[in-house]
């Protein structure tokens, strides 16, 4: 086993007007020029012009994430307000019509739009994604089928799309929804054996309906380009410190499933749809609807899921140190996510001044300010109302 479980994390955001509050529909040139001087290998274009994806170099403790991220966050913010946008980390832009927007021009999201035609414009989404190393590619594959009881649960505390097209969707987390319009997302298929997922990905590359590894986009999945097991169920969290929480929890479970090879190894077909229908729930209640219970046959809430499993990965996190990130969990569980938050800024704004518009807006702001790691006006002012809840 890997002890160290190196780890790399990728986050998502929107490019937002500053003065509309609605996502760009085209990037200035020299913006994508300030950002690749400031960051030449963190930063990366995405399918849509109005969205942007970072990466942190390999890891090796939770510090060195935190910097990372931290420049990251604040530099772009930085230089999206230099040039008239915001930067906001959440699944789903509180307001933005996707019928809008304008594709990235490079030849890997030619190909790929042309592919999804109007799906490929639908994908105005954005995820939180952790690579954990795990140097055996069959440890990988087992891997992937025994992590995903623990799926919904992870997307339960990363909750940040509440809202679509400008409309309050009723659920927590509608990207996962809107992402499942494509092919090859969601959960898995039950590969418990390494020679069936390498057989099902070479039949599709031979046959041309993918070119690689890397045009399945699973919840989970063996990354294509690293020896790593790539957690992709994620919201784009607008708390740097609920990624960072994430992020271990994560981790933590890769490790403790290594030591444990006997854990969920043997998986069923049942146990695959109670995942699912897990999955939905965390995608409409997010940490306030109960999960059910495979062993117990019950409902149990969210918050008396994560103390249990707290406790449970208490040995990998002290060797892994990120026992505090780890405990941030609680924290998320008993007191919601970003989309609480979000939720909770747009009904104060709509009935004070009035208007769903001015509720959207506002959102947008807190979105922005929590991005950058402001502290200040709608940021701390939501922070406060989520800490008594």
């Amino acid at each position: 086993m890997n002890e160290a479980c190196r780890f790399g994390i990728e986050e998502e955001y929107f490019l937002s007007d500053a003065g509309s509050r609605g996502v760009v529909r085209k990037v200035s040139p020299t913006f994508i020029a300030a950002t690749q001087a400031m960051f030449p290998h963190e930063v990366q274009r995405e399918m849509l012009q109005s969205q942007i994806e970072v990466a942190t170099p390999v890891c090796k403790s939770m510090g060195e994430a935190r910097s990372a991220l931290t420049a990251l966050r604040t530099g772009l913010a930085g230089l999206a307000l230099e040039h008239d946008m915001l930067l906001l980390a959440c699944g789903t832009h509180p307001s933005a019509a996707w019928a809008r927007q304008h594709a990235t021009e490079a030849s890997r999201y030619d190909t790929l739009m042309r592919d999804l035609q109007m799906l490929g414009s639908r994908n105005q989404l954005c995820g939180l994604h952790v690579h954990v190393e795990v140097k055996d590619e069959d440890e990988r594959i087992r891997l992937m089928a025994r992590t995903m009881p623990f799926l919904p649960l992870l997307l339960a505390l990363s909750t940040s799309s509440p809202f679509w097209q400008g409309r309050r969707t009723g659920l927590m987390g509608y990207r996962l929804a809107a992402y499942g319009e494509l092919p090859r997302t969601g959960l898995p298929e039950l590969f418990t054996e390494p020679e069936d997922y390498r057989a099902y990905v070479e039949t599709m590359v031979a046959a041309g309906a993918i070119k690689d590894a890397g045009y399945i986009w699973w919840a989970i999945r063996p990354s294509h380009k690293h020896p790593t097991l790539e957690l992709r169920i994620a919201d784009s969290c607008t708390r740097l410190e609920d990624t960072l929480a994430i992020a271990a929890l994560y981790r933590c479970l890769v490790r403790h499933l290594l030591r444990q090879p006997k854990l969920n190894a043997n998986l069923t077909a049942a146990a695959r749809a109670i995942a699912a229908e897990n999955l939905w729930r965390a995608q409409r209640y997010g940490v306030h609807g109960g999960l059910i219970d495979a062993e117990s046959r019950s409902m149990r809430s969210v918050p008396e899921i994560v103390d249990d499993l707290v406790a449970r990965l208490a040995e990998d996190a002290a060797a892994l140190g990120c026992r505090a990130e780890l405990a941030s969990c609680r924290e998320l569980a008993a007191a919601g996510t970003s989309a609480d938050v979000q939720l909770a800024v747009y009904e104060e704004a709509r009935l004070r001044d009035g208007g769903q518009a001015a509720g959207l807006s506002a959102v947008v702001d807190w979105i922005a300010s929590e991005t950058r790691l402001d502290r200040t006006g709608w940021g701390h002012d939501a922070a406060l109302r989520r800490g008594a809840a």
